[in-house]
């Protein structure tokens, strides 16, 4: 199951806008935080995660609905984007290991798209897990647990998602996180080249008000 997040296309971070949207100082983190759910940990990348990440990453099948697949030196280059991230904002892509076996499986979090649009600022939530994992309900559980953060440690008051309509997997974990879908939100994605099939994207979106009144959450974030 692969979720669009950034591949090739360059990220600002430092003095970024979108990190108005954050609220950083709005919780405590040490950097080393971890969070866990009843099967998975969402933790900070290793350098041991950097073999099966490139693996995955290169799986035709993962990336099928990316723009392409990555070579090994993008796959550890979106790793270094991510560490960045995390120590600016606070949060971001968390690896994601399976509990009580340390097998990594992939990664779901947090990222401020990288374009303009309609409805940016903002703070996407993501996934991408190998393909040994699909079909546990890994993403599903893992995004609880990020939205969890987002909305009650980070004090985001939106988190938004997106890809291509026929990715129906991650479709299908957006509406199991309860995440709402207006057609006209819908949109061409910027750093795709028009006429391309995963142009279109459909836009999915959580409020903090719709989180904590559906209470979706499996577990606390701890």
């Amino acid at each position: 199951m692969s979720h669009t997040v950034f591949a090739r296309e360059s990220h600002v971070i430092e003095g970024d806008p979108r990190a108005k949207t954050c609220r950083a100082g709005a919780f405590s983190y040490d950097g080393l935080m971890e969070i866990r759910t009843d099967r998975l940990i969402l933790r900070r990348w290793r350098d041991s995660d950097r073999e099966p990440f490139a693996a995955m990453n290169a799986d035709p099948e993962v990336m099928r609905h990316m723009i392409a697949a990555l070579s090994r030196d993008e796959s550890n280059a979106f790793i270094e984007r991510v560490e960045e991230g995390f120590n600016i904002w606070g949060f971001g892509l968390w690896a994601v290991e399976l509990k009580g076996v340390g097998d990594f499986v992939g990664f779901t979090g947090l990222w401020p798209p990288s374009f303009a649009a309609h409805f940016t600022p903002a703070i996407e939530i993501g996934w991408r897990l190998d393909r040994a994992s699909w079909g546990n309900g890994y993403a599903t559980e893992a995004a609880r647990a990020a939205l969890a953060f987002g909305f009650e440690r980070a004090g985001l008051e939106e988190i938004v998602s997106f890809t291509i309509p026929v990715n129906v997997r991650s479709v299908a974990v957006m509406e199991r996180l309860g995440m709402t879908h207006d057609p006209a939100d819908d949109f061409d994605h910027p750093n795709i080249p028009a006429g391309s099939p995963l142009q279109r994207h459909v836009l999915y979106r959580m409020t903090a008000e719709r989180w904590r009144a559906s209470a979706t959450t499996e577990g606390p974030v701890r």
